[in-house]
């Protein structure tokens, strides 16, 4: 199998639909909510155990959409919140691939090997494993 653990940001390890009001806020292109966002897993965890998985050779790489009423300007400010998003909650992880691509983009165009995201559509069209959210840290654990 190929070393490459692919992670969703949106409703897989940020709670951005736990953001109050976070439809109002993208529809009117103020991307706070991908700033404010709640981590959803324990990332401390997470990062000791990517970090791991690193030193044994997978590549660590997100793959994120923007938001789906968006324009140029505002696919700017998302990357930016994203990525500080990122920087906050996952300070000691050196990606080896952030990809923050419009909404719809298949996500297996762009990644391989495994893939945690909350959208089954994404999950069925995926190449190699594909997992939704729950036991993410648990599942990790077990890759070797």
């Amino acid at each position: 199998m190929i070393k490459e653990i692919n992670f969703d940001m949106d409703g897989t390890i940020a709670d951005l639909y736990g953001v109050e009001g976070w439809l109002d806020y993208l529809m009117n292109k103020d991307a706070t909510p991908y700033i404010i966002a709640k981590p959803l897993i324990n990332l401390s965890s997470l990062a000791r155990i990517i970090n791991r998985l690193q030193r044994n050779g997978y590549r660590i790489c997100v793959i994120s959409w923007l938001s789906k009423n968006s324009d140029d300007d505002y696919d700017k400010k998302i990357i930016a919140a994203k990525l500080l998003w990122l920087k906050k909650h996952l300070p000691s992880v050196k990606w080896d691939r952030i990809s923050i691509v419009k909404y719809g983009t298949p996500k297996q165009n762009i990644g391989q090997g495994i893939l945690f995201d909350d959208e089954e559509k994404n999950r069925d069209m995926w190449q190699g494993k594909a997992f939704d959210v729950n036991n993410i840290i648990e599942i990790l654990k077990g890759v070797k």
